[in-house]
């Protein structure tokens, strides 16, 4: 009884007539804003009709495919590089850390070569390096002997350092400085000294071609360096980067050796890189030990990682707050560990799968260094004599680095989306409205049109469902149809 009242009430209710669904087609196509398609609903004339249902289908085959090759470019994530140069009143200062290229005191390493190879251990941390195994034996007697020896401390304490014997001058935008506006901060060249890291201050300049001036004195009887090693020249090298970030020597270290005069001309580069999947930056990367993202701190701090839970310690030369690694830890843990995660690839850069990523915002300064010797005749014999040394030891001991803007201004280089979801929706329409005159509304209608005749055929082969047969169970007194036939047959 239920099934049939709901099959009367979908006959009454919401199945119309063959006549009623007619009517509702033609009124449809005579007033749809789907262009043409009342054209053939109209005309009596079946080779108009033919001709404009031609036209209709031609148009919808153009719009068909400009619209599908507009979805795959925007979903191959295209974009767009654009270079704008700013020019400002003033720009901020970038931060320079300096480096002697002889690391340790004579002194203190003429009979303890081995620092040189502990030294190397701790620079494998932070760029692969091979080692010798001739030290081996070397070292396992040297730890037996000085089990609490600090590699940090001591090249904190015998290492290069900065004062007003090896800071001569020092002199920013006209404004006198000292070595206490240095921080001292330790890379593969051992002590360094960066000036402008994370300065309060925010030391900024409003006229090109002044800047920094330093005169340094290498003190090359002082401080000594294996040859071994690679740093056999004397000098001073520095590197310009960014004051939230830590300096980078590998690959990125310039250079200038003793009794030469370096002016350094730098600009500002800005980098902005989209997020994944058009860059491969991931904004919401955060580090624990930096203020800004870099794909070196990243680096650092993976390594970090990786380090303390292999060996439970953490080198000194990477961020953290860990318990310190000794000598053992380094020669039998540490080393091996990096080497591993260099082999095996742990802490990778550059796409956005790596573990540290692009970054999203970047600041870099390129250089353009010119070399000149250091000093005339008369200049020689002026320092000669402030600093009461030789002509000698003033060309083969004093370094003279002049750091100054190019000019007032910053390149922004933005990668931009080479097609917005706007302007996507922007073509299709365009297209819809060239080809059809549709536009979003003729969508809706569309979509009424189809819901409303799926609605009418759903409920028309409902009402057409064949009825399920109802079987009766034979009584067992009763016989069967097979035992009334088998009956018949013996008959």
């Amino acid at each position: 009884g239920i099934l049939e009242k709901i099959r009367l009430y979908l006959v009454k209710k919401l199945l119309p007539h063959l006549e009623d669904r007619r009517r509702y087609r033609q009124e449809f196509a005579s007033s749809t804003s789907f262009h043409g398609v009342h054209n053939i609903a109209q005309t009596q004339s079946k080779a108009r009709k033919v001709l404009w249902l031609l036209v209709i289908m031609g148009c919808l085959a153009i719009v068909i495919w400009q619209i599908c090759s507009r979805f795959i470019y925007y979903f191959s994530w295209p974009t767009t590089t654009t270079v704008v140069v700013q020019y400002v009143e003033d720009v901020q200062f970038p931060a320079v850390t300096f480096c002697n290229l002889n690391r340790f005191q004579a002194h203190a390493v003429s009979n303890l070569k081995i620092i040189f190879f502990i030294w190397n251990i701790v620079s494998g941390v932070l760029k692969k390096i091979v080692l010798e195994d001739k030290y081996a034996q070397e070292l396992n007697d040297f730890l037996h002997g000085n089990q609490n020896f600090s590699i940090k401390d001591f090249t904190k304490k015998n290492g290069f350092y900065l004062n007003s014997s090896t800071l001569l001058e020092c002199d920013f935008f006209g404004k006198p400085c000292y070595p206490q506006d240095f921080e001292h901060v330790f890379t593969e060249y051992g002590n360094c000294f960066t000036f402008n890291h994370n300065d309060l201050l925010a030391r900024r300049v409003s006229l090109s071609g002044r800047g920094l001036h330093l005169l340094f004195d290498v003190q090359q009887e002082q401080f000594t360096d294996e040859p071994a090693l690679g740093y056999t020249d004397a000098g001073i090298t520095f590197v310009i980067h960014s004051p939230e970030e830590l300096p980078r020597f590998d690959g990125l270290g310039l250079l200038t050796p003793v009794g030469m005069h370096a002016q350094v001309a730098i600009r500002q580069l800005k980098s902005i890189i989209q997020e994944y999947p058009w860059g491969e930056c991931k904004p919401d990367i955060k580090l624990q030990y930096h203020k800004i993202y870099s794909t070196n701190g990243c680096l650092q701090e993976c390594k970090a990682r990786y380090i303390q839970d292999w060996c439970g310690c953490l080198p000194f030369i990477l961020p953290g707050n860990e318990r310190e690694c000794d000598l053992l830890k380094f020669y039998n843990c540490v080393y091996p560990a990096a080497y591993d995660i260099e082999i095996k690839g742990l802490c990778t850069v550059g796409t956005h799968n790596s573990t540290c990523p692009a970054p999203c915002e970047e600041t870099d300064y390129p250089t353009t260094v010119t070399y000149s010797s250091f000093g005339g005749e008369k200049a020689i014999k002026y320092f000669s004599t402030k600093l009461k040394k030789s002509p000698e030891y003033i060309r083969q001991n004093l370094v003279l680095i002049d750091i100054k803007y190019r000019d007032l201004s910053y390149k922004i280089t933005q990668q931009q989306k080479a097609l917005t979801v706007s302007e996507l929706l922007a073509d299709v329409g365009g297209q819809l409205g060239l080809f059809c005159g549709a536009s979003m509304i003729t969508i809706i209608e569309l979509l009424e049109y189809i819901f409303t005749n799926f609605c009418w055929m759903c409920i028309f082969l409902l009402l057409k469902a064949p009825e399920i047969p109802h079987w009766n169970t034979p009584a067992q007194n009763q016989p069967t149809q097979k035992e009334k036939k088998k009956g018949i047959q013996e008959c």
